[in-house]
């Protein structure tokens, strides 16, 4: 593209706002045939309707200049295409804002490419309705909804006056802000301002919903650890129950076999027998060790017994000392016996 810069350097040097170098520029760009600076246009109808847009915008808005490049498209499609290019001013107390317009290898049936520089003094806004911060890609209603023969560049750049001077890309400190009456705007307008209304209630909603999904993905997990809780507790209970049906079982038939024994050994029956009589042993071990216990017993209330009188002067001294041998040597046999059974002496504390 060296020869269209050197052609725009030489008619544009002496005086940018001379319309005919512009327009001699944009007709050398629209017949060359050099396959590597013939522009990407092959209808001469199509260069016809180019010609004319870019003349009538170069004619009303005269800080663009006329250019040729490759642009490459998203897929990585290399094309060559015009392109006015120029600094936008929207109002006397705005920065000035670099645009690019690039004129599709379709054009005019599709909408042109209009981006933005991101190399300026002012940053971008990270979320304006209009612009793309990160790759200066502008996108407004009047673009997205082109429609040739309706759409030209020179109402879109007139478009791009009023969107820019409600919601300008820039972060700056303006001077005085910019006096607007839904009376005075038209219809397109209108629509521009309410669709950057619709792009702020939207960031806003986007927003809120995040911080809901945010806050709503916490209850959850705070409620499956709960539910893991719950699970364990109820798993917990179930097999307490269980435990406490079958000790119920159990002590059931320990009260239905001491309810029959009761019936069988009521009190009547042992009118004329011992109470002991009741209870009988199993096995001869069984026999002797309830001998044992009861021997044991039996000496230390007798002790007991001995101690009292001591104490009330029924019997001598000397002779409650004889007694308290004789039952204490007994007594350490029987124990004797005892231990050799396997009895603890725990037993009969």
């Amino acid at each position: 593209m060296d020869y269209f810069k050197s052609l725009a350097h030489e008619l544009f040097s002496t005086n940018f706002e001379t319309s005919p170098s512009s327009i001699q520029f944009i007709d050398a760009a629209l017949s060359c045939t050099s396959p590597h600076f013939a522009p990407s246009y092959t209808d001469p109808n199509q260069k016809r309707i180019i010609r004319r847009h870019l003349v009538s915008l170069l004619h009303d808005y005269l800080s663009f200049k006329p250019s040729i490049d490759a642009f490459m498209h998203e897929d990585g499609t290399s094309v060559n295409l015009l392109n006015a290019n120029g600094e936008l001013q929207v109002s006397s107390s705005t920065p000035a804002i670099p645009l690019t317009i690039w004129l599709h290898e379709s054009y005019p049936f599709v909408a042109p490419i209009v981006l933005m520089s991101t190399n300026t003094t002012y940053p971008i806004y990270d979320n304006h309705p209009f612009v793309d911060s990160s790759s200066g890609a502008i996108s407004s209603f009047y673009l997205v909804n082109w429609k040739y023969p309706g759409c030209n560049l020179s109402e879109l750049v007139h478009n791009l006056v009023k969107i820019f001077s409600h919601n300008h890309p820039f972060y700056y400190s303006p001077s005085t802000d910019n006096f607007f009456h839904p009376s005075f705007a038209s219809r397109r307008e209108a629509v521009d301002r309410l669709s950057c209304t619709l792009h702020y209630d939207m960031t806003e909603l986007l927003s809120k919903t995040h911080e809901e999904v945010v806050e709503l993905s916490s209850l959850r997990e705070q409620m499956v650890r709960r539910a893991i809780v719950a699970e364990f507790s109820v798993d917990e209970n179930e097999n307490e129950r269980t435990e406490l049906k079958e000790r119920v079982k159990i002590l059931t038939d320990e009260v239905d076999k001491l309810s029959n024994w009761l019936k069988v050994n009521d009190q009547d029956s042992f009118s004329g027998h011992e109470i002991e009589d009741a209870f009988e042993a199993t096995d001869e071990n069984s026999k002797t060790l309830l001998d044992c216990l009861a021997a044991d017993r039996a000496t230390e209330d007798l002790m007991y017994s001995l101690d009292k009188a001591v104490e009330q002067g029924v019997i001598p001294f000397g002779t409650y000392i004889k007694q308290v041998r004789l039952l204490a040597k007994e007594q350490y046999f029987g124990r004797a016996k005892l231990e050799k059974m396997g009895i603890s002496l725990q037993w009969l504390d």
